[in-house]
């Protein structure tokens, strides 16, 4: 019997109501769900990315080498930048809005039998990642890639038995109320999506308390561990708008995206990439050159227009600030550069602002619309002590109308940046406000 498509009303009333459950880890849940939608997980072949910060980029560069070794590809990541749909792409396409309804319908009917037999309804982010494994089985991927959503051992995705490959991203302090308040503790809970005579391809930890964690799981697991060493990449610069570095037998790889810790994903992704050469997949070397350059992630040190220059990125924690600094400091030098910046309440923004605030020439605070959000005056307030020309701005369009004022002064000589970023959560509202403005091209 045919399921009654839900209408797209009923679909976001079904999520909003969803979210109000927040976040609860465990894998109890998920498996009940997938029961209910016959396990198709286990029919998936699964690359599995953790991490703290890259996760979103490294996936997008694998996806985009596999689909051009001529492999179906499906790819899942959250948060969502610019919509919900984007967190369902097969072969860099986004789900139809059709689809997204079928398979949600699907969904929330497997909630519905769970709570009619006496279970609890799944939180939204196990309700999201079911939706995932049932869309990618029903589109026959060859290959998927999973983001995890929080940490890893307790993540929903971490369902998933046997991955082709776990991968692991750069990691430092994040969501210490879900994940601990040590890097020894965060690293153990990451390094929980490392199963049993697996392999795992990881960013190679600058701290060796992390890396001693890596190890040991890796050893107690039987599983075998490569590391993407950055130290490895030579010859990086700018050639127009590509980030060029050489690796290995490589020789030259362009990265379009920008942002020195691009190199750092790009070198996990080829680790990861070697991995499953390994398991049998066709990967030529210029499939990896040309998936590499063609690669792209929203949200990411991306530009939204050339002039004004309007750059988002979703920095949000002191690791990713470092490599955002770094970056602002290797190709912006000649720019004043305006900041538009909005933070979770949860996030360690003091030691952000602390690392950015010497690099801005003006700052404009915002209150994302999100329901953890910090009060963009609580923000200025903070921003203040580091830097003496801090606005806050009571909605996020107010600070983009006075950024472009600001940057309608620059000149051949003095050029002018404008830069949001903090939170995910509200850099869709930035690309839209600039598209309005006419200003993206």
């Amino acid at each position: 019997m045919s399921e009654c498509v839900l209408t797209e009303k009923e679909i976001q009333e079904f999520l909003d109501e969803t979210g109000k459950l927040g976040s609860v880890l465990g894998l109890e849940s998920i498996r009940e769900l997938m029961n209910e939608l016959g396990n198709v997980q286990e029919k998936l072949n699964v690359i599995h990315v953790a991490g703290t910060n890259g996760k979103g980029s490294v996936c997008a560069m694998v996806a985009t080498v596999l689909q051009e070794a001529g492999y179906r590809v499906g790819m899942y990541t959250s948060p969502a930048v610019f919509g919900r749909r984007e967190q369902y792409q097969v072969n860099g396409q986004l789900i139809s809005k059709q689809e997204f309804a079928e398979i949600f319908t699907s969904v929330r009917n497997a909630c519905d039998r769970i709570k009619a037999k006496g279970g609890q309804q799944p939180t939204l982010f196990e309700v999201e990642t079911a939706a995932a494994f049932l869309y990618f089985y029903r589109q026959r991927c060859q290959a998927v890639l999973l983001e995890t959503g929080m940490g890893g051992a307790l993540d929903a995705t971490n369902i998933i038995r046997k991955p082709l490959v776990s991968v692991l991203t750069s990691i430092s302090m994040d969501h210490m109320k879900f994940l601990g308040n040590s890097l020894e503790e965060i690293a153990r809970v990451k390094a929980g999506i490392i199963k049993e005579n697996g392999f795992a391809a990881a960013v190679r930890p600058g701290q060796e308390q992390v890396r001693k964690i890596l190890e040991e799981v890796c050893r107690k697991k039987k599983a075998v561990l490569v590391y993407a060493e950055k130290e490895k990449a030579q010859n990086m610069h700018m050639e127009k708008e590509f980030l060029c570095f050489s690796y290995q037998e490589y020789g030259e790889i362009r990265l379009s995206m920008q942002g020195a810790y691009q190199i750092e994903n790009g070198i996990c992704a080829i680790e990861a990439l070697e991995v499953l050469r390994k398991q049998g997949f066709q990967i030529g070397t210029s499939h990896i050159r040309q998936g590499l350059e063609k690669a792209r992630w929203a949200g990411r040190f991306s530009r939204l227009s050339q002039k004004p220059l309007v750059m988002i990125d979703g920095a949000h924690n002191e690791d990713a600030a470092k490599k955002l600094r770094e970056t602002l400091k290797i190709g912006f030098t000649n720019y004043k550069i305006i900041y538009i910046i909005g933070v979770l309440a949860d996030k360690e923004y003091d030691k952000m602002l602390r690392i950015m605030m010497p690099l801005a020439w003006k700052v404009f605070t915002v209150t994302p619309n999100h329901p953890r959000a910090l009060d963009g005056a609580v923000l200025a307030q903070k921003a203040k002590e580091y830097h003496s020309d801090v606005v806050c701005c009571g909605t996020i369009s107010e600070a983009a109308s006075q950024a472009f004022d600001c940057a309608g002064n620059e000149t051949a000589e003095e050029k002018v940046m404008i830069l949001a970023f903090g939170s995910l959560s509200y850099l869709g509202e930035i690309r839209e406000i600039v598209r309005r403005t006419g200003y993206d091209r």
